[in-house]
């Protein structure tokens, strides 16, 4: 059945080669595609610094144990007695009532307190207070009865007395003391009561 100008079937002579027209590209000229370029990765991730991180932590352990060991050593020393105590716990209650009193100096006094309970402002208050009363009564005195150790067991004490103010004007007045001292380097005054 192949009449001229009619296509054959399949398989047929026209199906073996294609005619080419004129102007259109041949086949066979044109060059393949390029391979095909990997899929889109994203940013890399950036490596890691290990040695920053190592030095980072050393820095960081460093700080701690020099921050720690220095509120060790704050903590320690706060509470160090400088120089020496009394011999005896009612020598130490003599001493500070002597520093209050009749010395009337709040840093001599403060000399004869614990470290724990040493206050310089407490202590020069106490002192102005006696400043006060030498300036409010005629001629004030005081004077203690000897200080008496009523308990003490190994490092602490407690020491009593009596205070006693008299004026050149006959007025009188008396107050009990009593002292807890405990004993560092010496005995120390630590609370009046």
């Amino acid at each position: 059945m192949g009449g001229s100008g009619q296509p054959e079937g399949p398989g047929g002579p026209s199906s073996a080669a294609a005619p080419t027209q004129p102007g259109a590209p041949n086949s066979s000229s044109i060059p393949p595609a390029p391979p095909a370029y990997p899929p889109y990765q994203g940013t890399a991730a950036p490596k890691k610094k290990r040695g920053l991180l190592i030095a980072a932590i050393a820095l960081a352990v460093i700080m701690v144990l020099c921050v720690g060991g220095g509120v060790v050593a704050f903590l320690t020393l706060r509470d160090a007695e400088t120089g020496e105590g009394a011999k005896e716990p009612a020598v130490a209650v003599d001493e500070f009532l002597t520093a209050v009193y009749k010395d009337r100096d709040a840093t001599k006094a403060a000399g004869r307190v614990c470290a724990a309970a040493r206050d310089d402002d407490k202590i020069a208050a106490k002192v102005a207070e006696v400043e006060k009363y030498a300036s409010t009564y005629q001629n004030p005195r005081f004077r203690w009865t000897t200080p008496k150790v009523d308990n003490q067991t190994g490092e602490r004490a407690t020491v009593s007395t009596r205070l006693t103010m008299t004026t050149a004007d006959e007025k009188v007045a008396d107050q009990e003391l009593r002292f807890t001292v405990v004993q560092k380097t010496g005995w120390w005054v630590c609370e009046v009561a």
